[in-house]
C-alpha cells in the first residue's frame, strides 16, 4: 500500500457530506453554526460541518416519528434488501470510506479498510436476521385460551456513537434498527462525523426511505439529545461511550422508561499462564492491545503474566511493539496512528507518568511522539503496581502494562477487582483451567487463546458498569423489538 497523495485527501474530504441529514434532506443547521473537524495526525483543520442545535434535534425526531408507522409496515424482505444494498455499496465505496475515516480519526489506512469490512458485515448479518423475526402460538395451560406472541418494532430510536470506530458503531446500531422496523436519529461523535454522514448518503442510495435514518452532528450533545430522550416520542436509546456519560443517560431515560442498550467502558484483564504458548500470547496481546492504536473499549488494559514467564513475555512483546511504525495513517507502512486529539494524548501520558512514579519500569516507549499531531509511542511497562491509576482507568492508547502473578486464585481476584466487566482474555493450554477461569472472571465476553472477540454474528456487550444489553448476534435485533401477547378465549 502506497502513501496517499494530498490531492486524493483533499478530493475525498471535499466530496464528503457536511450538512445535517434530516427527513431525507441535506440541510444546514438552523442557526447556521458549524464545528471544526481536525486531522489528528497534524492537528490541522480538515473541514467544517453543520453544528446542530436543539431545534434541529427536534426536527430529526419528528421526522423519525412521522416515518415510523409506514416503515414498520414495510415487509421484512424489503427491509432486508435495503440492508443488503447498503452492504454492497459499502464495499463499492470502501476506498473513499476508509480514507475519510483515517483522515478524521487517525487510524492507519489498513485498519480503516478492516473497519469498513467489519462495519459492512453488520448490514449483511442483520439483513439475514430481518426475515427471521418470529413469534409464538401456544395453548394456555388450562386449555381455555390461545396465546399469540408477536414481535413489534420498539419505535423511534436514538442512537449515539463514539469516535473510535466511527463507521462500525453506526452500522452495529442502524442494522438491527432497520431490520426490526425502527426509525432513528443518530448522533455521531463530534470529533468524527464525516464517516457517518457518508454512510447516510450511502443508505439513501440504498433505498432507505426519508425519515427512517436521520443524522444530527452537534458540539452540544447534552443540549440537543436530553430533550429528545425526555420527550417520550423516542422509545429506545442505544449508546456506546463512557460509563460516566452512560449513567447520566440512564437517569434521563428513566423519566419515560425508555428501552436502553449501553455499551460502556472496559478494563480488560489479559492473563498469560505459565503453560501458555508465549508467541501466541504475544500475538494475542498485540491484537487485544494495539487494535485501533489501543483506542478501544476491548483493549487489554491490565496484562497479568505468570511470574515465571514475565521476563520472556515482556522481551518478546517489547520487540514486537518496537517494530511498529508510528505516523500518519495515510503513509506507507504506518501501523500506529495518532491519538484522536490532544486531550487523549495528554491522558495517556499522564497515566504512564503516574505508573512510572508508582514503580513501573519502562521497557520500551514511554513518551509522546515528535512533531505535529497527537502521537504517543507504543509502550510496554513492567511491574505495574495495583496503586497505578491505569489499574482503574481505561488507558485508551498504545500502552501495555504488565504485572506478575503467582496463583490462579490471585489473578482471578485481580481481574475481577474492577467495576467494569466488558471482556477478559485468557491464555493457557490447560483446557480445564481455561474453562474454570473463563467461568470465574466477571465479564460479558472472554477470549480464550485469542485477542479478539467481536464479530457481527456474536453477541457483544458487558456486565457490571460496562453496560446493558447486547449488540450483534441473534440477540442484537431483540434490543429493537417489543414482545406483544394476544390472548384468545376459546370458550
Amino acid at each position: 500500500m502506497t502513501s496517499v497523495t494530498q490531492d486524493r485527501e483533499t478530493a475525498v474530504v471535499e466530496a464528503a457530506p457536511k450538512r445535517l441529514y434530516i427527513n431525507g434532506q441535506w440541510r444546514d443547521a438552523r442557526s447556521g453554526e458549524t464545528l471544526e473537524v481536525l486531522d489528528p495526525s497534524t492537528g490541522q483543520l480538515l473541514c467544517r460541518v453543520a453544528d446542530a442545535s436543539e431545534e434541529d434535534g427536534w426536527d430529526a425526531l419528528r421526522a423519525a416519528e412521522a416515518a415510523q408507522k409506514e416503515f414498520a409496515a414495510v415487509p421484512p424482505r424489503q427491509r432486508a434488501d435495503m440492508l443488503m444494498r447498503a452492504f454492497e455499496l459499502m464495499h463499492q465505496r470502501k476506498d473513499d470510506l476508509a480514507l475519510l475515516m483515517t483522515l478524521e480519526m487517525g487510524k492507519p489506512l489498513a485498519d480503516a479498510y478492516g473497519e469498513v469490512n467489519y462495519a459492512a458485515e453488520f448490514f449483511r448479518h442483520f439483513a439475514e436476521e430481518t426475515t427471521r423475526i418470529n413469534g409464538n402460538y401456544q395453548t394456555a395451560p388450562a386449555g381455555n385460551a390461545r396465546f399469540i406472541v408477536r414481535k413489534e418494532p420498539v419505535g423511534p430510536s436514538l442512537l449515539i456513537t463514539p469516535w473510535n470506530f466511527p463507521l462500525a458503531m453506526g452500522t452495529r446500531k442502524l442494522g438491527p434498527a432497520i431490520a426490526a422496523g425502527c426509525t432513528s436519529v443518530l448522533k455521531p461523535a463530534e470529533l468524527t462525523p464525516l464517516s457517518m454522514l457518508a454512510l447516510a448518503q450511502l443508505m439513501e442510495d440504498a433505498g432507505v426511505p426519508a425519515g427512517v435514518v436521520n443524522i444530527v452532528v452537534t458540539s452540544t450533545a447534552g443540549t440537543v439529545m436530553e430533550p429528545l430522550i425526555r420527550s417520550g416520542i423516542a422509545r429506545k436509546l442505544s449508546f456506546t461511550g463512557s460509563t460516566a456519560v452512560g449513567k447520566k443517560l440512564l437517569e434521563q431515560c428513566a423519566e419515560k422508561v425508555l428501552r436502553t442498550s449501553m455499551e460502556l467502558g472496559g478494563n480488560a484483564g489479559f492473563v498469560v499462564f505459565d503453560d501458555a504458548d508465549l508467541d501466541q500470547a504475544v500475538e494475542g496481546a498485540m491484537l487485544a492491545k494495539m487494535r485501533n492504536s489501543g483506542e478501544a473499549c476491548t483493549a487489554a488494559n491490565r496484562i497479568f503474566v505468570h511470574r515465571s514467564v514475565i521476563d520472556s513475555f515482556a522481551e518478546k512483546l517489547a520487540a514486537r511493539m518496537g517494530e511498529l511504525k508510528l505516523g500518519r495513517g495515510v503513509e506507507d507502512g504506518v501501523q500506529v496512528g495518532p491519538m484522536v486529539d490532544a486531550k487523549q494524548q495528554a491522558k495517556v501520558k499522564e497515566l504512564v507518568d503516574d505508573a512510572v512514579g508508582a514503580g513501573a519500569q519502562v521497557v520500551i516507549g514511554g513518551n509522546t511522539g515528535t512533531g505535529s499531531g497527537f502521537f504517543y509511542q507504543p509502550t510496554v511497562l513492567k511491574e505495574v503496581p495495583p496503586s497505578a491509576r491505569m489499574w482503574r482507568e481505561e488507558i485508551f492508547g498504545p500502552v501495555a502494562p504488565l504485572t506478575p502473578f503467582d496463583t490462579e486464585d490471585e489473578v482471578i481476584d485481580w481481574v475481577n477487582d474492577t467495576e467494569y466487566g466488558l471482556v477478559n482474555y485468557v491464555f493457557t493450554h490447560d483446557l480445564t483451567r481455561a474453562l474454570r477461569v473463563a467461568e470465574s472472571v466477571e465479564s460479558g465476553m472472554v477470549g480464550l487463546n485469542q485477542g479478539a472477540v467481536s464479530n457481527p454474528a456474536a453477541p457483544f456487550g458487558g456486565i457490571k458498569e460496562s453496560g446493558l444489553g447486547r449488540e450483534g448476534g441473534d440477540t442484537g435485533i431483540d434490543e429493537f423489538l417489543e414482545t406483544k401477547l394476544i390472548g384468545i378465549a376459546m370458550s
